[in-house]
């Protein structure tokens, strides 16, 4: 898998949320016709927010006669995922104590989704 760089502006966020809910392929006009209160924005704002995220790993894109359309290169998910290996990877100190502070603030309901994803995971892996 290749290396991504998931760090997102609010533009950027606002784009991939389109092309998740939207999607697949969908072109630079399409994005804007469905981004909604973003209306005012250029089409060639659009059009280099889409080429950066391309460049970023996180839209895939395929040519449409002169044109591009973009497709998320994973889902939201998946994503969230990346951050979160990638954050604990660059976390120079204990791993495990940098979990016990981020779960220190958790919710009953998020750590109830914590186990119910731990229990996932060990019945895949047996």
């Amino acid at each position: 898998m290749r290396q991504r760089n998931t760090s997102l502006g609010d533009l950027e966020r606002v784009v991939m949320d389109t092309l998740w809910s939207h999607g697949p392929e969908l072109s630079v006009r399409d994005v804007m016709d469905h981004m909604g209160g973003e209306k005012d924005l250029a089409y060639t704002t659009i059009m280099t927010v889409l080429d950066r995220l391309a460049k970023k790993g996180l839209a895939d894109r395929t040519r449409d006669g002169r044109a591009w359309r973009y497709t998320a290169a994973s889902s939201r998910e998946e994503l969230a995922a990346t951050a979160l290996r990638s954050t604990l990877e660059n976390v120079q100190a204990d791993r495990k104590l940098a979990m016990v502070h981020f779960l220190d603030d958790a919710s009953p309901a998020e750590i109830d989704d914590l186990r119910a994803a731990l229990a996932e995971v060990e019945r895949r892996h047996g």
